[in-house]
Protein backbone atom coordinates (compact mmCIF):
# COMPACT_ATOMS: atom_id res chain seq x y z
CA UNK A 1 0.00 0.00 0.00
CA UNK A 2 1.48 3.31 -1.12
CA UNK A 3 1.89 6.26 1.37
CA UNK A 4 0.39 9.60 0.99
CA UNK A 5 3.79 10.87 -0.22
CA UNK A 6 4.52 7.93 -2.77
CA UNK A 7 1.41 8.63 -3.93
CA UNK A 8 1.88 12.69 -4.21
CA UNK A 9 5.82 11.56 -5.96
CA UNK A 10 3.68 9.41 -8.45
CA UNK A 11 1.01 11.96 -9.05
CA UNK A 12 3.38 14.69 -9.44
CA UNK A 13 5.72 12.87 -12.24
CA UNK A 14 2.89 11.89 -14.11
CA UNK A 15 2.02 15.43 -14.40
CA UNK A 16 5.33 17.09 -14.81
CA UNK A 17 6.16 14.23 -17.44
CA UNK A 18 2.76 14.82 -19.11
CA UNK A 19 3.91 18.72 -19.15
CA UNK A 20 7.09 18.36 -20.33
CA UNK A 21 6.47 15.98 -22.98
CA UNK A 22 3.52 17.88 -24.39
CA UNK A 23 5.51 20.98 -24.65
CA UNK A 24 8.02 19.41 -27.22
CA UNK A 25 5.90 21.03 -30.23
CA UNK A 26 5.75 24.45 -28.71
CA UNK A 27 9.49 24.49 -28.03
CA UNK A 28 10.31 22.83 -31.81
CA UNK A 29 7.68 25.80 -33.36
CA UNK A 30 9.62 28.47 -31.33
CA UNK A 31 13.25 27.23 -32.30
CA UNK A 32 11.98 26.68 -35.79
CA UNK A 33 11.52 30.62 -36.41
CA UNK A 34 15.22 31.14 -35.62
CA UNK A 35 17.46 28.53 -37.20
CA UNK A 36 16.42 25.83 -40.14
CA UNK A 37 15.16 22.05 -38.52
CA UNK A 38 18.30 19.79 -39.22
CA UNK A 39 20.46 22.89 -37.46
CA UNK A 40 18.33 23.09 -34.31
CA UNK A 41 17.75 18.72 -34.07
CA UNK A 42 21.42 18.24 -34.39
CA UNK A 43 22.14 21.46 -32.14
CA UNK A 44 20.04 19.12 -29.40
CA UNK A 45 20.80 15.82 -30.24
CA UNK A 46 24.74 17.19 -29.62
CA UNK A 47 23.80 18.34 -25.62
CA UNK A 48 21.44 16.02 -24.79
CA UNK A 49 24.02 13.05 -25.75
CA UNK A 50 26.90 15.21 -24.11
CA UNK A 51 24.89 15.11 -20.69
CA UNK A 52 23.54 11.60 -20.97
CA UNK A 53 27.26 10.22 -21.71
CA UNK A 54 28.61 12.71 -19.06
CA UNK A 55 26.49 11.36 -16.27
CA UNK A 56 26.14 7.81 -17.00
CA UNK A 57 30.07 6.87 -17.99
CA UNK A 58 31.43 10.28 -15.73
CA UNK A 59 29.44 10.23 -12.15
CA UNK A 60 27.70 6.63 -12.59
CA UNK A 61 30.57 5.25 -14.34
CA UNK A 62 28.67 2.77 -16.39
CA UNK A 63 30.37 0.98 -18.87
CA UNK A 64 30.85 1.30 -22.54
CA UNK A 65 28.78 -0.29 -24.90
CA UNK A 66 31.31 -3.25 -26.52
CA UNK A 67 30.64 -5.83 -29.09
CA UNK A 68 29.96 -5.15 -32.74
CA UNK A 69 26.09 -7.05 -31.70
CA UNK A 70 25.43 -4.07 -29.08
CA UNK A 71 26.91 -1.19 -31.54
CA UNK A 72 24.93 -2.71 -34.91
CA UNK A 73 21.63 -1.91 -32.29
CA UNK A 74 22.53 1.18 -31.12
CA UNK A 75 22.88 2.35 -34.61
CA UNK A 76 19.44 0.86 -35.86
CA UNK A 77 17.85 2.49 -33.00
CA UNK A 78 19.27 5.47 -33.42
CA UNK A 79 18.53 5.67 -36.90
CA UNK A 80 14.93 4.92 -36.40
CA UNK A 81 14.51 6.45 -32.91
CA UNK A 82 16.02 10.02 -33.61
CA UNK A 83 17.42 9.91 -37.26
CA UNK A 84 14.24 9.50 -38.91
CA UNK A 85 11.52 9.61 -36.29
CA UNK A 86 12.75 13.12 -34.65
CA UNK A 87 14.27 14.45 -38.15
CA UNK A 88 10.94 13.88 -40.06
CA UNK A 89 9.29 15.22 -36.40
CA UNK A 90 11.33 18.72 -36.90
CA UNK A 91 10.43 19.00 -40.46
CA UNK A 92 6.98 18.44 -40.36
CA UNK A 93 6.90 21.05 -37.31
CA UNK A 94 7.64 23.87 -40.08
CA UNK A 95 4.08 23.39 -41.81
CA UNK A 96 2.07 21.92 -38.75
CA UNK A 97 0.76 23.58 -35.39
CA UNK A 98 2.25 22.73 -32.25
CA UNK A 99 -1.26 21.39 -30.78
CA UNK A 100 -1.54 18.39 -33.73
CA UNK A 101 2.25 17.82 -33.28
CA UNK A 102 1.58 16.80 -29.79
CA UNK A 103 -1.84 14.78 -30.94
CA UNK A 104 0.08 12.74 -33.48
CA UNK A 105 2.72 11.56 -30.69
CA UNK A 106 0.00 10.35 -28.24
CA UNK A 107 -1.19 7.79 -30.66
CA UNK A 108 2.12 5.89 -30.70
CA UNK A 109 0.45 3.38 -28.63
CA UNK A 110 -1.98 2.53 -30.85
CA UNK A 111 0.72 2.25 -33.98
CA UNK A 112 2.82 0.35 -31.93
CA UNK A 113 -0.05 -2.49 -31.09
CA UNK A 114 -0.47 -2.07 -34.91
CA UNK A 115 2.67 -2.54 -36.33
CA UNK A 116 3.47 -5.13 -34.11
CA UNK A 117 0.58 -7.13 -35.26
CA UNK A 118 1.44 -6.82 -39.03
CA UNK A 119 6.03 -7.16 -38.59
CA UNK A 120 4.92 -10.27 -36.58
CA UNK A 121 2.47 -11.48 -38.57
CA UNK A 122 -0.31 -11.81 -35.92
CA UNK A 123 -3.71 -11.81 -35.65
CA UNK A 124 -4.88 -8.37 -35.40
CA UNK A 125 -7.90 -7.57 -33.59
CA UNK A 126 -10.97 -5.72 -33.54
CA UNK A 127 -9.73 -3.36 -31.18
CA UNK A 128 -6.97 -2.44 -32.64
CA UNK A 129 -8.43 -1.72 -35.84
CA UNK A 130 -11.27 0.29 -33.82
CA UNK A 131 -8.60 2.94 -31.52
CA UNK A 132 -7.02 3.00 -34.83
CA UNK A 133 -9.34 4.16 -36.86
CA UNK A 134 -10.70 6.52 -34.09
CA UNK A 135 -7.31 8.30 -33.92
CA UNK A 136 -6.75 8.41 -37.54
CA UNK A 137 -10.36 10.02 -37.58
CA UNK A 138 -9.82 12.35 -34.58
CA UNK A 139 -6.57 13.49 -36.14
CA UNK A 140 -8.14 14.70 -39.53
CA UNK A 141 -11.04 16.31 -37.97
CA UNK A 142 -8.56 18.31 -35.24
CA UNK A 143 -6.67 19.24 -38.59
CA UNK A 144 -9.21 20.61 -40.51
CA UNK A 145 -10.04 23.89 -39.64
CA UNK A 146 -6.01 24.29 -38.80
CA UNK A 147 -5.70 22.82 -42.83
CA UNK A 148 -7.95 25.87 -43.29
CA UNK A 149 -6.38 28.60 -41.64
CA UNK A 150 -2.67 27.65 -43.21
CA UNK A 151 -1.86 26.17 -39.60
CA UNK A 152 -1.15 22.63 -41.23
CA UNK A 153 -0.72 21.36 -44.73
CA UNK A 154 -1.09 17.57 -46.19
CA UNK A 155 2.87 17.84 -46.26
CA UNK A 156 3.04 18.42 -42.96
CA UNK A 157 0.58 15.69 -41.69
CA UNK A 158 1.75 13.27 -44.31
CA UNK A 159 5.88 13.78 -42.79
CA UNK A 160 5.06 13.76 -39.09
CA UNK A 161 2.35 10.42 -39.95
CA UNK A 162 5.73 9.18 -41.07
CA UNK A 163 7.48 9.97 -38.60
CA UNK A 164 5.56 8.66 -35.65
CA UNK A 165 5.56 5.11 -37.96
CA UNK A 166 9.30 5.49 -37.57
CA UNK A 167 9.13 6.10 -33.39
CA UNK A 168 6.72 2.85 -33.24
CA UNK A 169 9.26 0.82 -35.68
CA UNK A 170 11.97 2.26 -33.04
CA UNK A 171 10.40 1.05 -29.98
CA UNK A 172 9.17 -2.67 -31.41
CA UNK A 173 12.80 -3.20 -32.10
CA UNK A 174 14.07 -1.38 -28.89
CA UNK A 175 11.99 -4.18 -26.88
CA UNK A 176 12.88 -6.74 -29.23
CA UNK A 177 16.67 -6.53 -28.85
CA UNK A 178 18.79 -7.52 -25.86
CA UNK A 179 20.99 -5.08 -24.30
CA UNK A 180 22.64 -6.92 -21.58
CA UNK A 181 24.06 -4.76 -18.43
CA UNK A 182 23.38 -1.28 -20.14
CA UNK A 183 22.03 1.48 -18.37
CA UNK A 184 18.92 3.30 -19.76
CA UNK A 185 20.63 6.36 -20.08
CA UNK A 186 23.67 4.51 -22.04
CA UNK A 187 21.67 3.31 -24.51
CA UNK A 188 20.03 6.68 -24.29
CA UNK A 189 23.13 8.74 -24.66
CA UNK A 190 24.95 6.74 -27.17
CA UNK A 191 21.71 5.92 -29.96
CA UNK A 192 21.10 9.91 -29.45
CA UNK A 193 24.67 10.72 -30.40
CA UNK A 194 24.24 8.03 -33.82
CA UNK A 195 20.97 9.77 -34.67
CA UNK A 196 22.50 12.86 -34.47
CA UNK A 197 25.57 11.89 -36.36
CA UNK A 198 23.25 10.83 -39.37
CA UNK A 199 21.42 13.55 -39.46
CA UNK A 200 24.77 15.79 -39.35
CA UNK A 201 24.94 15.23 -43.48
CA UNK A 202 21.60 16.62 -43.98
CA UNK A 203 22.62 19.50 -42.31
CA UNK A 204 25.68 20.92 -43.62
CA UNK A 205 24.15 20.03 -47.42
CA UNK A 206 20.95 22.27 -46.08
CA UNK A 207 22.53 24.65 -44.44
CA UNK A 208 22.14 28.56 -44.81
CA UNK A 209 23.71 30.87 -42.95
CA UNK A 210 21.07 33.62 -43.42
CA UNK A 211 18.53 31.17 -42.74
CA UNK A 212 19.76 30.92 -38.55
CA UNK A 213 19.76 33.48 -35.96
CA UNK A 214 21.15 32.01 -32.74
CA UNK A 215 19.44 34.20 -30.63
CA UNK A 216 17.99 33.47 -26.76
CA UNK A 217 14.70 32.44 -27.84
CA UNK A 218 16.89 29.32 -30.50
CA UNK A 219 19.19 29.07 -27.20
CA UNK A 220 16.00 28.75 -24.57
CA UNK A 221 14.36 26.00 -27.26
CA UNK A 222 17.06 23.97 -27.70
CA UNK A 223 17.96 23.60 -23.98
CA UNK A 224 14.77 22.65 -23.34
CA UNK A 225 14.45 20.15 -25.70
CA UNK A 226 17.77 18.62 -24.55
CA UNK A 227 16.96 18.75 -21.05
CA UNK A 228 13.23 18.28 -19.78
CA UNK A 229 12.02 16.92 -23.03
CA UNK A 230 14.95 14.75 -23.89
CA UNK A 231 16.14 13.43 -20.44
CA UNK A 232 13.91 14.87 -17.33
CA UNK A 233 10.67 13.49 -19.54
CA UNK A 234 12.13 10.15 -20.20
CA UNK A 235 13.49 9.37 -16.45
CA UNK A 236 9.89 10.32 -15.42
CA UNK A 237 8.68 8.05 -18.04
CA UNK A 238 11.03 5.02 -16.87
CA UNK A 239 10.02 5.87 -13.00
CA UNK A 240 6.27 5.67 -13.88
CA UNK A 241 6.91 2.67 -16.20
CA UNK A 242 8.88 0.98 -13.48
CA UNK A 243 5.93 1.70 -10.74
CA UNK A 244 3.21 -0.04 -12.80
CA UNK A 245 3.81 -0.34 -16.84
CA UNK A 246 -0.27 -0.51 -17.45
CA UNK A 247 -1.03 2.52 -14.67
CA UNK A 248 1.82 4.59 -16.67
CA UNK A 249 0.59 5.04 -20.25
CA UNK A 250 -2.77 5.99 -18.47
CA UNK A 251 -0.52 9.12 -18.26
CA UNK A 252 -0.07 9.48 -21.90
CA UNK A 253 -4.15 10.11 -21.80
CA UNK A 254 -2.53 13.48 -20.66
CA UNK A 255 -0.79 14.62 -23.28
CA UNK A 256 -2.87 15.97 -25.51
CA UNK A 257 -4.73 17.62 -23.67
CA UNK A 258 -1.48 19.70 -22.18
CA UNK A 259 -0.02 19.98 -25.56
CA UNK A 260 -3.04 22.17 -27.11
CA UNK A 261 -3.58 24.02 -23.61
CA UNK A 262 0.25 24.85 -24.24
CA UNK A 263 -0.40 25.46 -28.14
CA UNK A 264 -3.13 27.84 -27.35
CA UNK A 265 -1.93 29.86 -24.53
CA UNK A 266 2.44 30.08 -25.66
CA UNK A 267 1.74 29.88 -29.49
CA UNK A 268 -1.87 31.48 -29.64
CA UNK A 269 -3.16 28.92 -31.86
CA UNK A 270 -6.63 28.68 -32.46
CA UNK A 271 -9.24 25.75 -30.60
CA UNK A 272 -12.55 25.17 -32.27
CA UNK A 273 -15.13 22.04 -31.69
CA UNK A 274 -13.36 20.17 -34.24
CA UNK A 275 -10.18 20.30 -31.94
CA UNK A 276 -12.11 19.23 -28.87
CA UNK A 277 -14.10 16.62 -30.27
CA UNK A 278 -10.76 15.01 -32.05
CA UNK A 279 -9.31 15.00 -29.23
CA UNK A 280 -11.67 13.01 -27.86
CA UNK A 281 -11.86 10.73 -30.93
CA UNK A 282 -8.14 10.17 -30.01
CA UNK A 283 -7.95 9.74 -26.30
CA UNK A 284 -10.92 6.99 -26.73
CA UNK A 285 -8.89 4.50 -29.45
CA UNK A 286 -6.09 4.99 -26.70
CA UNK A 287 -8.58 4.18 -23.89
CA UNK A 288 -9.11 0.97 -26.07
CA UNK A 289 -5.56 -0.10 -26.08
CA UNK A 290 -5.27 0.89 -22.77
CA UNK A 291 -8.07 -1.67 -21.64
CA UNK A 292 -6.50 -4.35 -24.18
CA UNK A 293 -3.60 -3.67 -21.98
CA UNK A 294 -5.21 -4.25 -18.69
CA UNK A 295 -7.29 -6.93 -19.78
CA UNK A 296 -3.59 -8.99 -20.75
CA UNK A 297 -2.41 -8.75 -17.36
Amino acid sequence: MKTQFQQFTYILAGTIFAIFWASASAATKIGLQSSQPFVMAVARFALASALMLGITHGILRQQLPSGRKIWRQLFIYGLLNISLYLGLYVLAMQEVSAGLGTLFVATNPVLILLINAIWFKQPIRLHTILSFVLCIAGMLLAAYPLYQESHASLFGLGTLFLSMLSYSAGAIYFARQNWGNLHILTINGWQTLIGGICLLPFMVLFFDRSANVFDSAWWGAVTWLAIPVSIIAMLLWLYLLRDNPVKASAWLFLCPIAGFAIAAVWMKEPLSWHTFVGVLLVLAGLYLVQRMKMAKK
